[in-house]
């Protein structure tokens, strides 16, 4: 049996809120298989981006655990931990987190030369070119558009083609004509890479284009619902 890329079993984060304890996840049990695109819904204060932090080892679970490819991150150090995000997990966010002193180009570098990627330009030049920005990669962020930025931070998160994609509402800040190209660029380069796309939102319409989408509220997973078809 191929083991699962993603493994969550009675994963729970209980925070401390005025002296009571506030259940911020529930008890979630969660697979992922290697390649799966699955779309994380749910309101403000479901527990979405705690599970995404939690996945990431960024933080660490109450009770329960996360397995990556089958080693349990509550096993792992700080260093090691930061060597799997390195090699396995890729991130896009809402805010972009883009390197300011950095260029385009310089950005994507950056995860490919801390993986020790051969080819490292050419490949960021390749990316550059796969997301539109060719002409783009001697710019700074606070010379591009949101949208741009956006766009450079999708290359910077596939680069090193990690096996794990977490996006964090990756179209919130943005339009929704230029929303709609950055989701289309991101199921594009999921397709590309195999890689195994984790995309937190609240919007039905971004999550309607993910083959699977988990619905969280109060913590715990209301609904999983998949599709045979592919997406459109």
């Amino acid at each position: 049996m191929e083991t699962p890329r993603i493994a969550c079993r009675g994963l729970s984060r209980v925070l401390s809120s005025g002296g009571k304890a506030l259940t911020i996840l529930d008890g979630v049990d969660l697979t992922l298989a290697p390649g799966e695109f699955v779309a994380v819904l749910g309101p403000s204060g479901s527990g979405k981006s705690t599970l995404l932090a939690l996945l990431a080892g960024l933080d660490r679970p109450s009770s329960g655990d996360v397995r990556i490819d089958g080693v349990n991150l509550g096993d792992l150090g700080e260093d090691e931990l930061a060597l799997l995000r390195r090699h396995k997990l890729g991130f896009v966010f809402q805010s972009f987190q883009l390197l300011e002193n950095l260029t385009a180009r310089e950005n994507i570098l950056v995860p490919l030369e801390l993986a020790g990627v051969s080819g490292a330009r050419e490949r960021s030049d390749l990316l550059l070119e796969q997301v539109g920005l060719a002409e783009r990669g001697h710019h700074y962020p606070a010379q591009l558009s949101g949208g741009e930025q956006q766009r450079v931070a999708l290359a910077r998160a596939f680069a090193a083609q990690p096996a794990i994609l977490l996006a964090d509402e990756p179209t919130g800040n943005l339009d929704s004509k230029t929303g709609e190209h950055v989701l289309e660029l991101l199921i594009e380069l999921w397709r590309d890479q195999g890689t195994t796309l984790v995309l937190v939102t609240h919007d039905e319409r971004i999550a309607e284009r993910a083959p699977r989408r988990i619905h969280l509220r109060d913590g715990k997973i209301e609904r999983d619902e998949s599709r045979a078809e592919p997406v459109a």
